[in-house]
């Protein structure tokens, strides 16, 4: 057999050029970024993870859910690169436990409680005093979700006012009907009149649920504000690119995002309302 060493060396060239451009292929392949945040950003970060995509090559998958269960995830195993939590306690808590990469973690935003009621309000609720009246349906989030959390914080400061006091605290609290594990379910429950009022934050009354339920705001003597922490997980694989994504987050146009669903930006002092 006539061996045909230009027709060889023709064949190697481009069989290096496959490979050449596969290996390219490879490298240009996007990354995905798995985030955990508390359901109540769900509008917020979706649209700062779109800018981050559109200014990267990278993805973001969303873990959406109550902070608990993202914290509890995360400590039986569950990947995630990024945590966006609505608290401190539970970041504090997996920071001491070795899951976060600690120098990473930083307040990104504010909140504040508010009282949301159904647009029809048929309990006729107008204020605080109005959540003490028998037979008003509360809900309220479990304990260890943020916003019950503070919502309990919120009572605490009204048991200790002579104008309230101790038994208001009692009578609000006997009218809860249920404890929720995200702050989603009070708000959307509250639209659908399961309940005649509940505690959520200032920003959980997003564009989606404007018309649905109203706002009656908590002055700020009794207000808690609370401050929201982003941070690197420990066990993550793309450490430069989730930094990346806090810095989105951080930017002037995360903030103003963050500003547009009722969030406090974090260099802009809380309003008084």
């Amino acid at each position: 057999m006539i061996y045909n060493k230009a027709a060889y060396l023709m064949s190697i060239s481009l069989l290096f050029a496959l490979l050449f451009i596969s290996f390219a292929g490879l490298a240009e392949e996007k990354q995905e970024l798995t985030v955990f945040s508390g359901a109540g950003l769900t509008g917020a970060m979706s649209e700062i993870a779109g800018i981050y995509e559109n200014s990267s090559n990278v993805s973001v998958k969303f873990n959406f859910d109550g902070v608990p269960a993202l914290r509890a995830q995360i400590e039986q195993g569950a990947y995630a690169d990024v945590l966006v939590s609505a608290n401190l306690k539970h970041m504090n808590a997996l920071k001491s436990e070795g899951f976060m990469d600690n120098h990473s973690v930083v307040i990104f935003v504010h909140n504040k409680v508010a009282i949301i009621v159904p647009n029809n309000n048929p309990a006729n609720i107008t204020g605080l005093q109005d959540l003490a009246a028998p037979g008003v349906k509360i809900l309220m989030g479990t304990k260890d979700l943020p916003a019950g959390d503070y919502a309990l914080q919120v009572l605490d400061k009204l048991a200790a006012d002579p104008d309230y006091g101790p038994a208001f605290k009692e009578s609000v609290l006997a009218n809860v009907v249920s404890l929720e594990t995200t702050v989603n379910r009070v708000v959307s429950k509250v639209a659908l009149g399961e309940a005649d009022a509940g505690f959520a934050f200032i920003s959980d009354v997003s564009p989606q649920m404007v018309g649905k339920v109203t706002k009656i705001y908590i002055p700020d003597k009794y207000n808690v504000v609370g401050d929201f922490p982003v941070g690197v997980l420990a066990q993550s694989k793309h450490n430069e690119q989730a930094q990346a994504f806090i810095d989105v987050i951080m930017s002037d146009a995360g903030q103003a995002i963050l500003d547009k669903y009722g969030f406090v930006p974090v260099n802009v002092p809380a309003k008084k309302e």
